[in-house]
């Protein structure tokens, strides 16, 4: 039983900082792309970045690239995504997703889901 489990989440000031983590468990995820994605109150959902499990390939969404970066600690089965320069916009409920073998921008191609961890912005 594959499970996702994100924390880290919380309010912060603009400008501010945030780690969130990922806890992977349930099967090896050497084959899998780990992404984190999130949603805002009524929008959709949407990609923010993802990271090969061998941490090979990274892709970001234009709106955080430069501020915000993923990263995998393979011995602990953990994803990273940093948050630096916050802003407001950011606010959101993030999600890490797995998705077996290839990378994808895609909601519907990713195969596990976590619960979410909220992260608010203030300004």
């Amino acid at each position: 039983q594959v499970q996702l489990v994100e924390s880290g989440g919380g309010l912060v000031q603009a400008g501010g900082s945030l780690r969130l983590s990922c806890a992977a468990s349930g099967r090896t995820f050497s084959s899998y792309t780990m992404g984190w994605f999130r949603q805002a109150p009524g929008k959709e959902r949407e990609f923010v970045a993802y990271i090969s499990w061998t941490g090979g390939r990274t892709y970001y969404a234009d709106s955080v690239k430069g501020r915000f970066t993923i990263s995998i600690d393979s011995a602990k089965n953990t994803v990273y995504l940093q948050m630096n320069s916050l802003k407001p916009e950011d606010t959101a409920i993030y999600y890490c997703a797995a998705k077996y073998r290839g990378s994808a921008l895609v909601v519907n191609e990713y195969d596990y889901w976590g619960q979410g961890t909220q992260v608010t912005v203030s300004s």
